[in-house]
């Protein structure tokens, strides 16, 4: 035991002591803070100064449309021109214009009476696809004012239709109560949870595996084999780098939590968007990435011992990373039904369980029996998954220019 805790102390010390540790630690969370904010910022000015012509035969139509732009929700600014009644002379025109840029873009809308109008929406972009969804909606908005309209609806009545009615949702939760809940935010809160379960992870688990790679091309094994058995210094090794990993997520906690007590991220986490967070996925957290961990690293560190160098390493990862990719391509299943069977499997296999876990409980806290198999069946796994990495281990330590083929790795399983 003291072996393991020499060998921890070590890979814990000579990985938080470095450079990466810190720029990671500090700037990955920088960096993602400037990214939304780019991304927020950029959105702002979606279709700003844009000049838009809206012709049509029936001036109600295009004024209506007209209007819903400038009303809209989150106004961007939009310049939009009228042309009604519009000719078929016209259209050539105004094509002329958005060839030379004069304008952006141009609504056409037929409207023959007794039938439904017919749009065609013509710009130089192909893909300016925001624009044509909100042409798309005010247009929706603006027949329905129109024909509210002619049969003796005022102008107020039919905006107040047309916006419709907004749903409040609540959840029965497990005490049987009914409370309010946001689907948007627990998708979000169960996605972002879930993407750093597996982001760490996977860090960290591929910093076990560059590890064993390191030390193996640098023979600095043969030296430390002499006091230490290889399996005390794959334990050791795990819980190094393992502890590394904690020590980063709880930096972020602190952090996270420091920043959600001032007074802008008060207003953000309240009224229509809220995120709230229970003890109980405060504990399960920190313990799904232990497990999580364990099973990936374990794994990684045995496909490491049979690598010669970490460009062979890089080939494997894909493969290993596969159960993460599934776990998330199962994302829109689980939130739409959490109970469904292929959810369930999925939140009790393994591999995918920390992050499935965490996407269901966006949504809908699990029964705790599945709770106790999902953490009982990841704890099974990690016992086997290092058996079988530790015996690759051992002997894939100390083979050098040779590499590993299948038939001699089920050897080395005799071997040792």
């Amino acid at each position: 035991m003291r072996n393991i805790l020499l060998v921890a102390k070590r890979e814990y010390l000579e990985q938080i002591r470095g450079r990466a540790f810190r720029l990671s630690t500090v700037g990955l969370p920088i960096l993602f803070a400037v990214i939304v904010a780019i991304g927020y910022g950029s959105s702002l000015g979606i279709g700003a100064h844009k000049h838009i012509v809206v012709a049509s035969t029936n001036p109600a139509l295009a004024n209506d449309v007209r209007d819903q732009l400038a009303h809209e929700k989150g106004d961007s600014g939009m310049d939009v021109q009228v042309i009604a009644p519009a000719s078929p002379d016209m259209r050539a025109q105004i094509i002329q214009q958005i060839q030379t840029r004069a304008i952006d873009g141009m609504l056409w809308i037929e409207a023959p009476r007794g039938s439904l109008p017919e749009a065609t929406y013509i710009s130089k972009s192909a893909g300016d696809f925001m624009t044509g969804s909100r042409l798309h909606d005010a247009l929706d908005n603006g027949l329905i004012d129109e024909q509210l309209a002619r049969g003796g609806v005022t102008k107020a009545q039919a905006d107040a239709l047309a916006k419709g009615v907004p749903i409040v949702t609540y959840q029965v939760n497990s005490a049987g109560r009914v409370v309010r809940s946001d689907a948007q935010a627990s998708f979000w809160k169960g996605y972002v949870m879930a993407f750093l379960l597996s982001l760490t992870t996977m860090i960290y688990g591929m910093n076990v595996a560059r590890s064993v790679i390191q030390e193996k091309t640098s023979r600095i094994f043969e030296v430390m084999l002499a006091t230490v058995k290889p399996s005390d210094m794959l334990a050791g090794k795990l819980i190094g780098v393992g502890a590394v990993g904690l020590t980063q997520i709880a930096i972020w906690l602190v952090a996270a939590g420091a920043i959600m007590a001032t007074p802008f991220a008060s207003v953000i986490l309240s009224g229509q968007f809220s995120v709230h967070f229970s003890w109980f996925e405060g504990v399960l957290f920190p313990l799904y990435f232990v497990l999580g961990y364990l099973l990936y690293s374990s794994l990684f560190a045995g496909l490491a011992a049979t690598c010669e160098t970490e460009q062979e390493l890089q080939m494997y990862m894909p493969l290993a990373a596969a159960p993460t990719w599934l776990s998330f391509a199962l994302i829109v299943l689980i939130m739409n039904d959490s109970n469904s069977f292929w959810a369930v499997a999925a939140s009790l296999f393994p591999p995918t369980a920390p992050i499935v876990m965490f996407l269901r409980m966006a949504s809908e806290i699990p029964p705790l029996w599945q709770f106790g198999v999902s953490i009982a069946l990841l704890v099974i796994s990690i016992f086997a998954t290092l058996w079988f990495s530790s015996k690759l281990y051992r002997i894939g330590i100390l083979m050098y220019g040779k590499r590993a083929t299948l038939p001699e790795i089920f050897r080395w399983l005799r071997y040792s």
